[in-house]
């Protein structure tokens, strides 16, 4: 950004994603460079995690935890996500992946989740742009996961206007159907800032955290919670 210029506000959009077809839409979608970046990240970032149980907050329809259950046989996922629509989707994947015994989804809101037993892992891709209060999503973080346990969340990264996150959509989702592309939008409008993450986490004393922008979409946050 030049000197002077005003970083767009965060719009908000709906917490959960619970419109079947907005949903099935989703689901059908191909997020498979995307989705197996995020575990080949995950795996590469974290080679000595090859069991034990690892949280996939905003799991949608659990591609990501069946990509790592199949990638890390020694482990079992716990998928949360508070749209029932997407967690029915889920469901169905995990019994055709065959991988109901190691894959469990529940459906509920993040902030009010917990495990009987803390986590050795929580990873999360795209969902923090939803919340309203974030602070709430590294909270929940914080409380499911054993101290010194791996974290790795990606999300969307807020553009600077408007017009740059329709140019985002433009490049990257042309050939989505309209539902998609309009969904991709509204979470840019509503994703944050690397500055208000960075924030966010030092507010939670999570600061030894590292943030990362791999392209001019996307920021991620790694490391170990203590």
């Amino acid at each position: 950004m030049g000197e002077g210029s005003i970083m767009m506000e965060r719009l908000l959009e709906p917490e959960v994603m619970d419109d079947p077809e907005q949903a099935l839409a989703y689901a059908r979608a191909d997020f498979e460079e995307e989705n197996q970046g995020f575990v080949d990240r995950f795996m590469d970032s974290y080679p000595d995690l090859t069991e034990g149980h690892v949280v996939d907050l905003g799991c949608g329809p659990a591609d990501i935890p069946i990509r790592l259950a199949r990638a890390l046989p020694g482990c079992r996922v716990t998928g949360v996500d508070a749209s029932a629509s997407m967690i029915r989707l889920g469901e169905e994947a995990v019994r055709a992946a065959g991988l109901a015994e190691r894959i469990t989804l529940m459906c509920q809101r993040v902030q009010a989740f917990s495990l009987p037993e803390a986590a050795d892992a929580a990873i999360s891709n795209s969902l923090l742009h939803h919340l309203s209060n974030p602070l709430q999503f590294w909270y929940a973080i914080k409380k499911l996961v054993k101290p010194g346990s791996y974290v790795l969340v990606m999300d969307l990264l807020r553009p600077e206007s408007p017009e740059a996150a329709q140019a985002i959509v433009d490049q990257y989702a042309a050939k989505e159907p309209a539902i998609l592309r309009r969904d991709f939008y509204n979470s840019l409008l509503a994703a944050f800032t690397e500055d208000e993450v960075a924030a966010q986490l030092a507010e939670l004393n999570l600061s030894r955290l590292l943030i990362d922008v791999p392209d001019d979409r996307h920021w991620i946050v790694g490391g170990r919670v203590y």
